[in-house]
């Protein structure tokens, strides 16, 4: 039985699935605006720091009166995880920090966690997962951001024998990119300064996604969730459109960029000048696959897939991702089917802080998408090895000692108090290359 079938039964028993949502920001509004057409899903709390903001975003979405008066309100993530009723909870504030303090608030009440906060995913996300499966819950990445629908690609690739050369998503990058800080951001959306704020749009959430982190971040996530590795010196970024999957990420060995087959690889829809690729994936997702036989090379000509000139190289890809608008397939799998979509398997990645300038004792770190560090993925044996700062650390610490541009930032560089957090990032660290087996070759 699908998930809608399944949900419209508990509904017709009087029980429909009830969320709760952390953040009403963006990906939380689209996914209130779809909550209305789910037949036997209902949300029962909503927490955010403002919630008459979050009021207001129900109303934007075209909820009614009735519904946001039964809705209960708060400010507080963690009273909202032990909020009676609450059977999924979503977390989709963004902040890393809190997102762990959420989940765990979360997993010791016995809900399930979705975990839209990607940022949080990779920083503890293997450690909450063991902790949530220990508790007998659900720990789930979000269904309609790219990560998960990743996950889906590749697990779709391995249930039906394929050998998954690589995976990942698409977006948009130019080298340059790294250094932009959020006074410069908006010049590459085509937008002006006072547009982007008349909108509400934060200037350093969307520099993340510009300056290169939020694309490490995901492919970390995509790594600990896969089993797949990822490049040893960050993402390459290729610049590729759909009709060249198959041929530039396929091994170095064989005439493509990989190092080794089954990584985790970010394209460009930006030719290094500037100029769009043709046909380009900056919104989606994909999965390079190999035949592992003759005959299954054969059907791949056969039944018109794209592939490389040996025809044994093979790209499967979604042109889009809906983030919030597809939500409610997490949180119905996790509450009807006791299943995530998908999850940590093991500790494989980190995004280490990268300095953007050159950074003097007594400067202030600012995080994800500022003006101080950008995330580069790495190894997380590499990571462990080296004492790397996370990207998820980087936000509201003080330096210690100098760090030139260009170089990862080490736990040594800064003062950082040892809060849960970073307890929980050594814990992964603990767990680096030990757990969940590479599943690409």
């Amino acid at each position: 039985m699908n998930l809608a079938k399944l949900c419209a039964t508990r509904a017709a028993q009087g029980r429909p699935v009830t969320a709760g949502l952390i953040g009403a920001g963006k990906f939380g509004s689209m996914f209130l605006a779809q909550v209305p057409h789910v037949e036997g899903l209902e949300v029962a709390a909503i927490a955010d720091l403002d919630p008459e903001r979050a009021r207001a975003a129900c109303r934007e979405v075209g909820w009614g009166e009735s519904r946001i008066a039964a809705t209960r309100f708060v400010a507080n993530g963690a009273e909202l995880a032990a909020t009676d009723g609450v059977e999924v909870v979503i977390e989709a504030t963004g902040h890393p920090r809190a997102g762990i303090r959420h989940a765990q608030a979360a997993i010791d009440a016995g809900r399930h966690v979705v975990m839209v906060n990607v940022e949080a995913d990779v920083l503890a996300g293997p450690v909450l997962a063991r902790r949530a499966a220990q508790a007998g819950v659900v720990y789930s990445m979000a269904f309609g951001d790219q990560p998960a629908l990743v996950c889906e690609m590749v697990d779709w690739a391995q249930s039906n024998g394929f050998r998954v050369v690589a995976a990942g998503k698409g977006t948009k990058y130019l080298p340059a990119y790294h250094e932009v800080t959020p006074d410069a951001v908006w010049e590459h959306y085509g937008l002006t300064a006072e547009e982007a704020r008349t909108a509400g749009m934060n200037p350093q959430m969307f520099n993340s996604f510009l300056d290169g982190t939020k694309s490490a971040i995901e492919a970390a996530a995509i790594a600990n969730a896969t089993g797949l590795s990822v490049p040893d010196d960050g993402l390459a970024f290729p610049p590729c459109g759909t009709d060249d999957l198959a041929h530039v990420l396929r091994p170095r060995e064989v005439g493509g960029l990989l190092d080794r087959p089954g990584m985790v690889e970010v394209v460009s829809s930006l030719e290094r000048d500037g100029r769009p690729v043709f046909r380009d994936l900056r919104w989606g997702v994909y999965v390079v696959i190999e035949a592992q036989s003759d005959y299954a090379a054969a059907c791949f000509r056969q039944y018109g897939l794209p592939t490389d000139a040996t025809g044994r190289y093979a790209a499967m890809y979604r042109p889009f991702h809906m983030i919030g608008l597809e939500l409610a397939t997490s949180v119905l799998s996790a509450a009807l089917r006791g299943e995530a979509t998908g999850a940590p398997v093991g500790f494989h990645a980190s995004v280490a802080a990268i300095a953007k300038r050159d950074l003097g004792p007594g400067d202030r770190l600012d995080g994800e998408g500022g003006y101080t560090v950008w995330g580069r993925v790495m190894p997380a044996k590499r990571a462990a090895r080296d004492e790397v700062l996370p990207i998820g650390l980087a936000q509201g610490i003080t330096l210690r000692r100098a760090v030139a541009k260009g170089e990862a930032l080490r736990f040594a560089d800064v003062e950082i108090a040892e809060d849960e957090a970073v307890r929980l990032y050594r814990d992964c660290l603990a767990l680096a290359g030990t757990s969940g087996a590479h599943r690409g070759a």
